[in-house]
């Protein structure tokens, strides 16, 4: 199955978190500022944006997903702010396919019991989970740090309220493998 969105996205991950916050900073210009603002929104809400979780949550797609692979978190490689540990990424369903084929060294595919250690280990220490999306398929969940996760500086520093979406009610449900 393809997804080119989200294999452009793997393939160019780095320069696409940088546009992110290239974007994010443009917003804050005089002029130019709103004009950038209504075009991120735009983006967020319908190509690609992340939903915050809870580690309940978090640990119910772990559960539901037949196939998952950790790698590194993409932000954290990015901006390199902090310490924090790095092979915390997990991808599924479509970004499974996607990321194990683009980056085959770069993602392990692992069990539920791996999955469900990482993402406790994480909020233990004090990392978000967030979901992410792109154009309507959830493709991996993050365990980011405030200081480099992209969608939540993008929100609390920009104000781009739909790089961190409002949760829908059916969000657990919609994880699929297929």
């Amino acid at each position: 199955m393809t997804h080119r969105s989200l294999e452009l996205y793997g393939n160019n991950t780095k320069p696409t978190l940088l546009f992110y916050i290239t974007l994010g900073m443009m917003t804050k210009l005089p002029l130019i500022g709103p004009i950038v603002r209504k075009i991120a929104e735009w983006y967020g809400e319908n190509k690609h944006g992340a939903y915050v979780l809870t580690k309940e949550e978090a640990l119910k797609i772990a559960e539901k997903s037949s196939s998952i692979a950790v790698g590194k978190c993409a932000c954290r490689k990015t901006f390199e702010n902090c310490g924090n540990p790095l092979e915390t990424d997990l991808v599924f369903g479509i970004g499974f396919d996607v990321f194990r084929e683009i980056s085959p060294d770069e993602y392990r595919e692992i069990g539920t019991r791996e999955a469900k250690r990482i993402i406790s280990e994480c909020s233990d220490v004090g990392l978000v989970q967030a979901v992410m999306e792109c154009e309507g398929d959830l493709y991996a969940m993050c365990n980011c740090c405030t200081c480099c996760c992209v969608p939540l500086r993008l929100f609390r520093d920009y104000g781009i309220e739909t790089a961190w979406k409002e949760k829908p009610d059916d969000l657990i449900e919609r994880i699929s493998d297929a």
